[in-house]
């Protein structure tokens, strides 16, 4: 038995995580390429391992001949009735190689192919770790920027963020726990090229999987999202079970589980809705929190035209129209969104037609006034 080679590849194997197989077959490899470098050929050597006792044997196959003319191929009859009183003319003969034999640049070049053949493994171990995880989420440890690119260490190979890929003010220190998500993984020839994100809107949606068990278990599912990273993001989630809220089991229990991925994502703002099958409700609550008066659907031209009270409209619409942007990602809808009084003059829209008095007493009662810090669009094509 040798123990010591037996040592050297359990070693690997718990390390590295390279299995037995491929490194059994890159001692096989080593042994003929020394052989090739030691006799000038070998295609006639042959290798066997035992893999329970890592004893190994190494031989040519040679034919017995009556006058030697390549020593590496061929044996005559009276050497090969040395080894076996039975041989005779025609017959294969095995013909033990003492690999201690072998000159120094042999053997050196034995032990390049397997320091090779490990490395390659090694990689391709990597990759393949990693390759399973794509477009998922990894926490990394922020090693240090490259030009505008950041690097990061996921263990046991290392990330770029990308520049593209980085949130606009965000700040990360070296040595600071981050989540990722795992864009693309690529093979090259030297090692696994990792690409991660921070602006991917599927990094929110796998936190929300982390973080909240009714998405775990399938009970409720997030339909869609639309995010501005840094900024806000809106997500839609529907529960399949009617005794089970989706909004709440995302938010958790005094908003436990949205903070956390509050946090995490460094204060972005999120807004959860539910989804609906109906087009017009969707986009009511795609626009929360602005009330809605009414919304014209056309879901064959994918349009809508919302309307709101007028001194809603510019929270429907938001800063920069960034509320009503991320409402007709969120929908895939083109939203029009008109004040009341817009509506009226290009609509012929009154808003007491779809509001009882008392409802319609109670939008009076607010000033335009209330929402100046607001910005002053007064339409907005989306």
């Amino acid at each position: 038995m040798n123990k010591e080679l037996m040592l050297a590849l359990d070693l690997l194997e718990k390390e590295k995580q390279i299995s037995r197989d491929v490194l059994f077959e890159a001692i096989e490899n080593s042994l003929i390429t020394a052989c090739k470098n030691h006799f000038g050929k070998s295609d006639n050597v042959k290798v066997e391992i035992n893999k329970e006792t890592c004893d190994f044997e190494v031989y040519a196959e040679k034919e017995v001949v009556e006058e030697v003319e390549d020593p590496v191929l061929q044996i005559s009859l009276e050497d090969a009735r040395k080894i076996k009183a039975k041989y005779k003319l025609g017959d294969i003969v095995k013909v033990d190689i003492k690999s201690k034999e072998f000159g120094r640049i042999a053997a050196q070049n034995a032990r390049n192919v397997i320091t090779q053949k490990i490395r390659e493994e090694e990689r391709s171990v990597v990759y393949n770790i990693y390759y399973e995880k794509e477009h998922d989420i990894v926490t990394g440890i922020v090693q240090r920027y490259i030009g505008n690119n950041i690097s990061i260490d996921l263990g046991k190979a290392d990330a770029i963020l990308a520049e593209s890929e980085q949130v606009k003010g965000e700040n990360l220190r070296p040595t600071e726990r981050v989540k990722v998500y795992i864009v693309e993984v690529k093979n090259t020839n030297k090692g696994p090229r990792i690409l991660v994100s921070r602006t991917h809107p599927e990094l929110v949606k796998r936190l929300f999987e982390s973080e909240v068990a009714e998405i775990q278990d399938g009970t409720v599912e997030i339909k869609s999202i639309a995010r501005e990273a840094g900024s806000r993001t809106k997500i839609a989630v529907w529960s399949n079970n009617p005794n089970v809220d989706a909004v709440g089991a995302c938010v958790g229990m005094n908003g436990a589980r949205v903070n956390a991925i509050v946090e995490e994502l460094r204060g972005e703002k999120i807004d959860v809705i539910n989804w609906d099958e109906n087009p017009g409700n969707l986009i009511q609550n795609a626009l929360s929190p602005a009330k809605i008066v009414n919304v014209f659907a056309d879901p064959d031209e994918r349009t809508a035209k919302v309307v709101v009270p007028d001194y809603q409209l510019s929270l429907a619409i938001g800063k920069e129209g960034q509320n009503a942007r991320l409402a007709a990602r969120l929908t895939g809808y083109k939203i029009d969104i008109k004040s009341e009084t817009q509506a009226k003059d290009a609509y012929g829209f009154r808003l007491e037609d779809y509001l009882d008095d008392e409802e319609y007493d109670e939008y009076d009662e607010y000033e335009e006034g209330e929402y100046e810090d607001a910005p002053a669009e007064e339409e907005e094509d989306i």
